[in-house]
């Protein structure tokens, strides 16, 4: 049968192998949903087609049996009727459908077997169907937590870059500090050695001043006083 041909790859298939080889798991899932359902569709038709032929076939050997033996019952009343021609007619009858049983039984058999295949395969595929749509959210969501991972990884990596602009900055602003430290230093060598005594003097010339002024002032009241 060629529907039994079409549908051996379905039979020999294996949804686990499948899905681990695919490239894009969340993509693949959803397109064997859709071929699957497609498939079961068809599957279905004929599987009901097959097992109407196997219950035709069925019943043809049931009325063949029922006839062979109605047959003898009538050559038997024939006999006992004492009509040894007609008893004879009959079973030339019962012999007649004999070699018809036969050949329905051939075809029931035939159509028997092709009706159990079919079962199988549409069993087989309704259970690959209910495997992946129990499978399909829990291989979605391990999808996009594999693609998060890997986002993360990009970002760990770039985080990665950005620590070592930092160290090079850190090295570089180091290397300003020094030149600083360094033109302070030479600025300060360059304005010569200070003038340590004139800074004491001037220290205490100031108290002096200070002191004289209040000389003056105590001298001017003492002569209000005495003149």
């Amino acid at each position: 049968m060629s529907i039994i041909s079409r549908f051996k790859d379905i039979m020999a298939s294996n949804i686990n192998a499948l899905l681990d080889n695919a490239e894009n798991p969340e993509k693949m899932i959803d397109q064997y949903l859709r071929n699957l359902n497609s498939d079961l569709g068809k599957v279905k038709s004929e599987t009901a087609s097959v097992m109407a032929e196997e219950q035709r076939s069925k019943r043809q050997v049931d009325e063949c049996q029922d006839d062979i033996e109605k047959m003898e019952r009538y050559a038997i009343k024939a006999l006992e009727a004492g009509n040894e021609g007609d008893a004879r007619k009959f079973l030339e009858k019962k012999a007649s459908m004999a070699a018809k049983l036969s050949e329905l039984q051939a075809a029931y058999q035939l159509a028997s077997a092709n009706s159990l295949q079919m079962k199988q395969m549409h069993d087989k595929l309704v259970a690959d169907i209910g495997e992946l749509e129990s499978r399909r959210n829990m291989l979605k969501a391990k999808w996009s937590v594999a693609k998060t991972q890997e986002r993360m990884n990009k970002l760990g990596a770039s985080t990665a870059h950005s620590g070592q602009s930092i160290s090079a900055f850190e090295r570089l602003e180091e290397k300003v500090n020094r030149a600083l430290d360094t033109a302070n230093a030479m600025a300060e060598l360059n304005a010569g050695p200070k003038d340590e005594m004139g800074d004491l003097t001037a220290k205490y010339d100031d108290k002096m001043s200070v002191d004289v002024d209040k000389e003056l002032a105590a001298l001017k009241e003492k002569m209000k006083k005495n003149g």
